[in-house]
């Protein structure tokens, strides 16, 4: 039998959007425009024999160039879903975005956890291409700096389009968002869980079949809408990775504030 975990949003961050921010063409739905709240997360698998943090969140300083308010840094955060850097095994990151990265720092200051990426995000990103001004302007070089030096002292694995990370957690590539964009599936005593992550940012994109306004292959982006849905259509929880919503659907009333269980 699989390891099974409890698995935990973290909600560090927020700001105020509105669809016509969020959605790609918006204007092609011929709705008008409306205020959408976007949280910021990252995920925590914690089983008896290891615990797996499912990327980091942005930064202080990688928050504020964008606007965006923090909640709580990244060591709080997990102090409040009951964890320490020091007791993480793994840590994997989904993309390079800032607000996916932006907390590695606290994560490999100390203890030795590993750090998991697909090889295509990490090579788009440290290649020329990542230097390009729209895709640019949603990393931070000193944050893709760090990433290289990870793989230079050997901390950083690159996955191809699947890995098994732990008994129970896999890392899957399904593009669009990034090039090498990730979702991660976790057992659980209640089934299987998708963190989609970027990939789903809002329920609605799955639900609606709307694309996020950020989107390095369009086509891939619409495939992974598809087989999201067909691990769905299997018995997968989907949780969201950017949706207000995560909270109403998956939160419980005994949850620690800014900590949602998926499940236990």
């Amino acid at each position: 039998m699989s390891e099974q975990y409890e698995v935990l949003a973290v909600r560090y961050g927020t700001r105020q959007a509105s669809a016509a921010e969020v959605f790609l063409n918006y204007h092609a739905y011929q709705e008008p425009d409306r205020p959408l709240g976007m949280d910021y997360f990252f995920w925590v698998a914690r089983s008896p024999a290891r615990t797996v943090v499912v990327d980091t969140g942005f930064s202080p300083a990688g928050g504020a160039a964008r606007g965006r308010t923090m909640l709580r840094d990244t060591v709080p955060a997990l102090r409040a879903a009951g964890t320490t850097p020091d007791a993480v095994s793994q840590v994997v990151l989904t993309h390079a975005h800032y607000d996916h990265i932006g907390g590695l720092p606290a994560l490999t200051a100390t203890g030795d956890a590993e750090v998991v990426m697909t090889r295509d995000e990490y090579e788009f990103w440290t290649g020329p291409m990542g230097r390009r001004g729209q895709f640019a302007h949603s990393a931070e070089a000193s944050e893709l700096d760090q990433l290289r030096e990870l793989r230079a002292a050997g901390r950083l694995t690159l996955a191809g389009r699947s890995r098994p990370i732990a008994p129970g957690i896999e890392l899957i590539q399904v593009g669009g968002h990034t090039p090498g964009q990730a979702v991660v599936t976790v057992a659980t005593a209640g089934g299987p869980v998708v963190l989609a992550s970027d990939a789903v940012h809002y329920f609605e994109e799955l639900e609606r079949d709307r694309p996020f306004s950020i989107v390095a292959s369009l086509a891939d982006m619409y495939a992974a809408f598809d087989q999201i849905r067909e691990l769905a259509h299997g018995g997968a929880r989907v949780v969201a990775g950017h949706d207000p919503l995560v909270a109403e659907r998956f939160g419980h009333p005994a949850d620690p504030p800014g900590v949602i269980t998926i499940s236990r």
